[in-house]
């Protein structure tokens, strides 16, 4: 396993463990977390872990083309029930991220340290944020990291109200120009949406 230091690099993502890991350690400045993006590199651990980089493979990924939209989706979109925006309010929305209690998880792996890191590359344009409103209330959400050459590496979503999150997601997709949506690790949910498995190699190619 290999631990970082305070020079700006990773090893050679063939060496991550079978499970994706590929290093321990480093910090979460904005020059560390886009060397790690655009090398296929993302960092996951919960709160008092140490920083866990990682570049699993396969990689699970959404091709916008092969997006899937039910009949009931379509239903919601069509309602306009609810309305929704774009780097209206970054902060608010990593924060509602963090709180959101999932399956499978004792605490957040959005620690106050990563929404700062995140709200900075925001700031320097490269984190974006899908913001869902229901009669003016913020109720649901998504943010990720756009690295350019079309492709979106999506972070975590949040949902207040069912369907929120999902119409947030779908029309984001909608209304975009990228060719690939990282989803980095495989969920039911995103599977139904579409999502599927390619080779890291694959994924590589794309950066």
């Amino acid at each position: 396993m290999h631990f970082l230091n305070q020079k700006i690099e990773f090893p050679e993502v063939s060496l991550a463990t079978a499970d994706g890991l590929l290093a321990i350690g480093g910090d979460l400045s904005v020059e560390r977390l886009l060397h790690a993006y655009a090398n296929g590199i993302f960092p996951w651990f919960e709160d008092e872990e140490p920083i866990l980089w990682w570049s699993p493979d396969p990689r699970f990924v959404l091709f916008p083309k092969d997006l899937k939209v039910s009949k009931s989706t379509k239903q919601v979109l069509n309602s306009q029930k609810f309305k929704v925006t774009t780097n209206k309010n970054f902060r608010a929305v990593i924060e509602q991220c963090a709180k959101i209690k999932r399956d499978g998880q004792l605490g957040t792996w959005i620690t106050n340290d990563m929404v700062e890191s995140y709200v900075k590359l925001h700031e320097y344009g490269y984190a974006i944020s899908v913001e869902v409103w229901q009669d003016k209330e913020l109720v649901g959400g998504l943010y990720g990291i756009d690295l350019g050459k079309k492709l979106f590496c999506g972070e975590s979503m949040f949902s207040k109200v069912s369907n929120a999150s999902k119409v947030g997601f779908i029309t984001f997709i909608q209304n975009s120009d990228y060719k690939l949506i990282d989803c980095q690790l495989h969920t039911n949910y995103l599977e139904s949406l579409g999502a599927t498995y390619i080779s890291r190699k694959a994924f590589l190619k794309y950066l």
